[in-house]
């Protein structure tokens, strides 16, 4: 609770970081911000190509299915990505100023909340444009959104950390997230997959997530409470451990840096 009452007293250092992130990583580019929304809608463009044109995916409006899927992953991998450089690539300020730490692991994952959040004003309109439309479990969605955030806080706490000591898994971490991507039900089904396969991918924190991503704004089926429950039990036991060896390992840091 002490801890928790400390960020909050920074609570307008993190808004503050917030908008450094979100103004520096697009601020010498000519198209500026724009590119929070087109790099996805490439990555969609691509996806839809391919699963379409070469392997003739039969699925209707599936750039939708795609969007729907590719939006929040974008927000999961770049939190995991960005999230391994939250310390070392802020030596100077841990260093010489006295902050919680976790200011900057937090700072980082909302940066790229408020990303997928605007990138979802742009689904509305391929929504409306295409037909598929609102429903009512439009309503689920800002609790899915708050467990994927959950997760990925955890996440990021642990790689935070860990990278400090162990600089190598900034790399590491690129090429899980190239197959993690693979292991999650987004470019396809998770109805298409065989069963002995099926209970495999959920093992994957995130494939249920997904699950809820589609029903929601795809599908339009609602989603039993049961399949909220389970990410979020999920996602509350990565934070706690990701915390823990966040919280455990955060003395050594100016140190280590």
């Amino acid at each position: 609770m002490k801890n928790l009452k400390e960020i909050y007293n920074y609570r307008t250092m993190i808004w503050s970081l917030v908008r450094r992130e979100l103004r520096g990583k697009y601020e010498k580019s000519i198209l500026g911000f724009l590119w929070a929304f087109l790099g996805p809608l490439f990555q969609i463009l691509i996806y839809s190509i391919v699963f379409t044109g070469i392997f003739h995916n039969d699925m209707p409006n599936f750039y939708i299915y795609l969007m729907s899927g590719i939006l929040p992953w974008t927000f999961f991998s770049d939190s995991l990505s960005q999230g391994t450089g939250a310390i070392i690539y802020n030596a100077e300020m841990v260093k010489k100023i006295y902050f919680p730490r976790e200011v900057l692991v937090i700072s980082e994952v909302l940066a790229k909340l408020v990303n997928m959040l605007l990138s979802f004003i742009v689904m509305a309109f391929f929504l409306i444009v295409s037909g598929v439309g609102f429903s009512f479990q439009l309503i689920f969605l800002p609790f899915i959104i708050i467990i994927e955030t959950i997760l990925c806080l955890g996440f990021s706490f642990f790689v935070s950390a860990v990278t400090v000591y162990f600089r190598d898994l900034e790399y590491v971490i690129q090429v899980v997230l190239m197959a993690w991507i693979w292991g999650t039900p987004i470019m396809y089904s998770i109805d298409s997959v065989s069963f002995p396969l099926r209970h495999i991918l959920f093992l994957n924190p995130l494939t249920q997530v997904m699950i809820c991503y589609h029903n929601i704004l795809y599908f339009h089926q609602w989603t039993a409470m049961r399949e909220f429950l389970i990410p979020l039990c999920e996602g509350l036991v990565i934070l706690i451990v990701g915390y823990l060896v966040f919280n455990r390992t955060k003395k050594r840091f100016a140190e280590e840096l």
